[in-house]
């Protein structure tokens, strides 16, 4: 059985038995994974046309706080209804939980029934439907990288998260002796991903102990949007049910590498049989447009950072000598740059973003993407020179606003995002990005303490 299902299939195994229950998600503004569980003979008689949840899900923090200051929803308006209209294009199989099939829903407004413009998936929606209108899809993939512990999910809780053990010893970037040992769990993601319906390339050691990374094909970029939060959810969902915990957490420790989420990027014609980004005539196989959407990507680096990294954490990853680049410049095949030209004289010449780490939002992420490349293509932008060497020492190079605080400022003055976006949608995001920093400020860290408890 194939792990992607249609309607009538899942009526169908509904009517047999095999599968009695339907998870209906929607994307928060974190990425994850939030909805309601279905009795599948329910779903398929009524709820497939529509659910509802409560607004404050595009309007929380990690902790699912009830934050002040956002327009769309608030105490002051009552917290009320969206729509969970469920995408039936995108069932599918979960094969790790029993008699399960899993859709993802878009969020549309209660009373209009359009869709709301700062849900996560109508962000990336939009940029896709400019791309269209200019005669063009993008076809994208995400790589993702994570940490592996010993202990599970509720033993790293009632532990304070203090004395984790990665279930390697030592860097295991390619090492398949030292990966064999993590494969109780690897194993079970690459095939449970798998006849769920989605395409595994490979798992692979990273280069922290107890660092994995897990590929899968790319397609376009809805589909992968899609693809990359089912595929976190499943990741933690497979290692819980195993006793293990993982980490998504773009650098957890001040010793290791930090753990990132590559997104790589090519422009296809509407039908996705022409390679737009592929010109055999020139350098590297880059195509004129190619040249310039990366020249968009390079001239709004700054703008688009805080849906690359989003949290205070994400920018502790941002450290030389890590593979995590420092500097918004290109280059081919160089992984100390920002964007990597990779592919290059073939027909799938592609950019890889290296940016964003393991935490970001793959529907905001891809989409500010989107929307900066676009601008190169509008602008005719024209391409500097490439970077060659070692970009963490290229002291003159671009670099990547290294703090939330100037993240936030520039998205907030982005003139480019706002005429992408719209001022929703940014000043949504501008008040998300600035409670993560004040809830922040008010904390006192165990760095803190133990620096200055005796020696203050």
């Amino acid at each position: 059985m194939s792990g992607t299902l249609s309607f009538d299939q899942l009526k169908a195994l509904t009517d047999s038995g095999e599968i009695d229950t339907v998870l209906a998600c929607q994307v928060d503004m974190q990425g994850r994974l939030m909805g309601k569980r279905f009795h599948a003979s329910y779903f398929c008689k009524s709820a497939y046309e529509e659910t509802h949840s409560c607004n404050y899900l595009l309007a929380t923090d990690m902790e699912m706080e009830t934050v002040e200051g956002y327009k769309s929803t608030s105490w002051e308006s009552g917290y009320g209804d969206y729509v969970m209209k469920p995408d039936l294009e995108t069932i599918r199989l979960v094969p790790w939980l029993e008699k399960t099939a899993f859709i993802m829903c878009d969020v549309l407004d209660h009373n209009t029934h359009k869709p709301v413009p700062h849900s996560p998936r109508a962000v990336l929606q939009a940029q896709i439907k400019r791309l269209n209108d200019l005669g063009m899809t993008a076809f994208m993939a995400t790589e993702l990288e994570f940490f592996l512990f010993e202990q599970s999910f509720e033993e790293a809780h009632e532990g304070g998260y203090h004395g984790l053990k990665t279930w390697g010893k030592y860097n295991e970037d390619y090492h398949i002796f030292q990966t064999t040992k993590e494969e109780s769990v690897m194993r079970a993601i690459r095939n449970g991903l798998h006849d769920a319906g989605i395409e595994v390339e490979c798992s692979k050691g990273e280069a922290s102990a107890g660092q994995e990374e897990i590929n899968v094909k790319y397609a376009d970029a809805l589909t992968t949007g899609d693809n990359h939060a089912f595929v976190k959810n499943a990741c933690k969902e497979i290692a819980w049910a195993q006793g293990r915990a993982l980490t998504f957490l773009a650098k957890w420790s001040n010793e290791a590498a930090g753990s990132s989420s590559h997104v790589h990027q090519s422009l296809w014609s509407i039908d996705g049989k022409t390679p737009l980004f592929y010109d055999e005539n020139r350098k590297y196989g880059m195509s004129e447009l190619m040249e310039q959407y990366v020249a968009g990507l390079l001239h709004n680096a700054s703008d688009i950072t805080y849906f690359l990294a989003p949290y205070i954490n994400s920018y502790k990853r941002f450290a030389e000598g890590t593979f995590a680049p420092t500097k918004a410049i290109w280059s081919k095949d160089n992984r100390t740059a920002g964007y990597r030209i990779c592919g290059d004289g073939t027909k799938g010449v592609r950019v890889e973003c290296r940016v964003g780490g393991s935490d970001l939002n793959p529907y905001l992420a891809m989409a500010a993407l989107l929307a900066a490349g676009i601008d190169g293509i509008e602008n005719k932008r024209e391409l500097e020179p490439e970077f060659s060497g070692d970009a963490y020492a290229a002291s003159d190079a671009r670099s990547i606003p290294s703090t939330l605080r100037e993240a936030t400022s520039v998205l907030n003055d982005s003139a480019m995002l706002r005429a992408a976006m719209g001022d929703e949608v940014i000043n949504h995001y501008v008040r998300c990005a600035g409670w993560e920093q004040e809830i922040f400020d008010k904390q006192v860290t165990d760095w803190e303490v133990a620096r200055g408890f005796e020696r203050a």
